[in-house]
């Protein structure tokens, strides 16, 4: 967002990052097509897309699309879960009681000093293999009606897969929370502790004080490094592909190696996830000018 409301033009240097980006493809399409005689074939992307249904005839979503839905539906609940865990954190990491801020230091710590697939790993198979069964995720949802299970269809995954779907967006929620801990109480901190000693001084709570002067304002400086860490929990994503949840990145392994288009697959896939991170993007910052509209 151009802060003066100038309008964007092409300048020289523009002008030249786009011609060396034009160079750069233009020179991988050329190694691919001469050096590795790869022959091109865009047809494998309609064909997964949709397909035709025997039974009826009709039309029916392919492996891109399934794999795309299931992609949204992840990225959506984890971002929510995420959300949850790390508002909780970050306001525990700025708490005056001792037991709070070492208890959320020890998650953010454990998360940010372990590798993501190590974590993704550990923590899955832990899960599946102790909390859902205790849980009874799978004796629950087998047993629903027609109605709950397609409504456990349209808003997660098929009923049958369900407790990996659950398990992946605890991963990637947990994983996730951690950074977004670290961005509430970088913005909780940034508040002046004048503004905060002015709410105790006309008799706010701490909890009030917290509610109505400090978060408003945090949430206001937090939305920029928030929007980039919810990218960066939709294009990580893609890592729950390695505990056989079938997202985009799961199916599109399995169409580049039964068609061995796989420059085809990929770049149609990188752009998808393009779209989608772009949008939220776009969203982000309809969000960040809102809220300092609403602040003005």
């Amino acid at each position: 967002m151009n802060p003066y409301g100038a309008k964007r033009r092409l300048k020289p240097l523009d002008v030249v990052i786009l011609a060396v980006v034009a160079a750069i493809v233009g020179f991988f399409v050329y190694k691919v097509d001469a050096v590795l005689s790869y022959e091109w074939d865009w047809s494998v992307v309609p064909r997964y897309l949709l397909r035709r249904n025997e039974d009826t005839g009709a039309l029916a979503p392919n492996l891109f699309v399934l794999g795309l839905l299931t992609t949204i539906r992840l990225a959506i609940w984890s971002l929510v879960l995420s959300a949850i865990i790390g508002g909780i954190m970050g306001v525990m990491r700025t708490s005056r009681r001792l037991f709070p801020r070492l208890l959320s230091r020890a998650y953010v710590e454990l998360i940010r000093n372990t590798p993501p697939l190590v974590f993704i790993f550990v923590f899955y198979f832990f899960i599946s293999g102790q909390i859902m069964p205790l849980l009874g995720i799978d004796a629950l949802v087998s047993g629903a009606s027609p109605l709950t299970a397609s409504v456990i269809e349209w808003i997660a995954s098929p009923p049958k897969l369900f407790s990996n779907f659950l398990a992946g967006v605890i991963c990637l929620s947990m994983f996730s929370g951690a950074y977004v801990t670290e961005i509430v109480r970088a913005g909780i901190q940034s508040i002046p502790r004048s503004q905060i000693e002015a709410g105790a001084s006309i008799g706010l709570s701490r909890f009030k004080v917290m509610r109505l002067v400090v978060l408003p304002q945090a949430l206001q400086r937090v939305i920029p490094p928030l929007a980039g860490q919810f990218i960066i929990l939709i294009k990580d994503s893609s890592l729950v592909s390695l505990i056989s949840i079938q997202e985009l990145t799961f199916y599109a392994l399995e169409i580049a190696v039964s068609t061995t288009q796989v420059f085809e697959v990929w770049i149609f896939v990188g752009f998808l996830y393009f779209v989608i991170c772009y949008t939220c993007a776009l969203a982000f910052d309809w969000m960040e000018r809102r809220s300092k509209a609403a602040y003005r």
